[in-house]
């Protein structure tokens, strides 16, 4: 099949470990891989990209953000897919992108598309709880959309109609429980920058959020289905919404007592 107008948008750290699986998810039947590579990285993880014929463009770590928005700005073709280095495309989804392009003859009839994310943790594909669908926006016209948000949580905002495709998007984010547990600190460290001097935050979030968080994905969203792991996630969502918000008033009482 002929290559489709798209360029692969792809940020990377130190990923030599799991790059490959991104990048053979979407060699062959695309026509551009761009990686923006941070620019002290020295793992292999720029040999395993050209490797897959990708662009590389080593850069100074600016935040997801920025960082993103440098990638997309980099690619040459009518159509952008931002893609990570813990993802893969699934073949389910290939195969749909590439009727979506067959279909329409010459363009999508739409701005941008959104799918599902399944990630797979502890040995099994999570489909439940708040962990799924997880749709992202992630296929776009190039130029009808840029990235935004508050670092770490990137989003992406699009000038038009997004449209809806069925298959998912496949996440390998967390290797093991020690690996997910690390993230909590950084996570919750920038939530308190961000939240920290917000007067709107209260005693009754501290109370409350984290005992909402794991009722909402175990019982309301139905984690209960996807085993021991739906049982840990939800406990492990609600220790990360109690640490941000104890941590918040931590950083409060420090304050207080150096005045």
């Amino acid at each position: 099949m002929k290559r489709l107008p798209i360029s692969v948008c792809l940020i990377s750290g130190a990923e030599a470990h799991r790059i490959g699986r991104a990048l053979s998810s979407v060699a062959g039947w695309t026509s551009e891989i761009v990686v923006v590579l941070n620019e002290e990285v020295e793992d292999g993880t720029e040999k395993i990209a050209h490797e897959y014929g990708a662009k590389v463009f080593r850069e100074p770590w600016k935040g997801h953000i920025a960082q993103k928005n440098s990638a997309a700005q980099k690619a040459t073709q009518p159509w952008l897919l931002a893609l990570d280095a813990d993802e893969a495309i699934s073949p389910e989804l290939r195969a749909e992108i590439e009727q979506l392009f067959i279909i329409s003859h010459s363009a999508p009839p739409h701005t941008a598309y959104r799918f599902p994310r399944c990630t797979f943790y502890c040995g099994r594909w999570i489909r439940y709880g708040d962990w799924y669908p997880d749709h992202q926006t992630r296929l776009w016209q190039r130029g009808q959309a840029r990235w935004s948000g508050v670092d770490p949580h990137d989003r992406l905002e699009v000038e038009g109609v997004i449209g809806r495709l069925q298959k998912d998007l496949l996440h390998f984010s967390n290797d093991s429980i020690n690996h997910h547990i690390r993230k909590i600190i950084p996570f919750s460290d920038e939530f308190v920058r961000q939240h920290a001097t917000r007067n709107s935050l209260a005693v009754l979030d501290l109370a409350i959020r984290p005992a909402w968080r794991f009722v909402r994905a175990y019982f309301f969203r139905l984690g209960f289905l996807d085993g021991w792991p739906g049982y840990y996630i939800a406990c492990l969502n609600a220790f990360s919404a109690v640490t941000r918000y104890t941590k918040i008033r931590e950083a409060r009482l420090s304050k207080e007592i150096s005045q």
